[in-house]
């Protein structure tokens, strides 16, 4: 058993933010993929729904209010691997990137905010919120971004004013046209006041490519976890499905 400080996080959305925003009015949708054949089957508090040999469905609409403001709602689900689904409870988020590239060239900068409700059975506390600062470069050969993201637990136990560090990093390079490879990282630190020793804290790399080859827009990343707290291996899909 983990401790009390390390919290259960439900992998239902594995992404390093970057400078993507919709245009005004633009209603989007995508939907994130994840499975885990090799993970951590040891609950971390009692009556926790555990990751190895299930697969989370998360679908994500988006939609654009104004050129630097968009809106998203997510309907996250989980498959045990015992074949019992569960929608795991609804999230919301505010998206604001007053710092865009111009024409795929330049850096970008924003933040979003994400209010959270899940099931004690996937996290700890059900209530959460996040702060995602988004801050990255891109050009038509390399792209990099970083995701200082902070979680406060705001309800069960585990509530606390103090802010988890979970920050994720990405850095790809364009291969071809259309196609992009490299790495990303993330990590869950614990609090900002007091950082869980390394054994505890989550730690994972992932070899992820990008496909942008219309209609065809997906992100495919394979997982390994660093240290004896994060999952061994998981497997992710981020699928952009067009609405007209």
């Amino acid at each position: 058993m983990f401790p009390p400080s390390a919290r259960a996080v439900l992998p239902d959305e594995i992404q390093v933010y970057t400078g993507d925003i919709n245009a005004p009015g633009q209603l989007g949708l995508e939907l994130h993929v994840n499975t885990t054949p090799s993970g951590i089957g040891t609950p971390s508090y009692p009556g926790e729904v555990t990751t190895p040999h299930g697969w989370r469905y998360t679908a994500e609409f988006s939609y654009g209010l104004t050129r630097t403001v968009e809106f998203g709602f997510y309907i996250p689900t989980t498959l045990t691997r015992d074949n019992t689904f569960y929608v795991t409870g609804p999230k919301l988020r505010v998206k604001w990137m007053p710092l865009q590239p111009q024409d795929g060239v330049g850096s970008f900068g924003g933040i979003n905010v994400e209010l959270a409700h899940v099931g004690p059975r996937f996290e700890a506390s059900q209530n959460a919120l996040e702060l995602r600062p988004i801050y990255g470069h891109q050009d038509a050969r390399w792209l990099w971004a970083v995701n200082p993201v902070l979680d406060w637990n705001l309800s069960g136990t585990a509530r606390s004013g103090v802010p988890d560090a979970a920050p994720g990093v990405k850095v790809a390079r364009t291969m071809a046209r259309g196609l992009a490879a490299g790495v990303e990282y993330y990590a869950d630190l614990g609090p900002v006041n007091h950082p869980l020793p390394l054994h505890q804290e989550q730690h994972s790399v992932y070899l992820a490519f990008d496909v942008d080859r219309k209609p065809f827009v997906f992100n495919f990343g394979i997982g390994r976890g660093l240290t004896r707290a994060t999952d061994r291996w998981t497997f992710k899909w981020i699928f952009e499905i067009p609405l007209g």
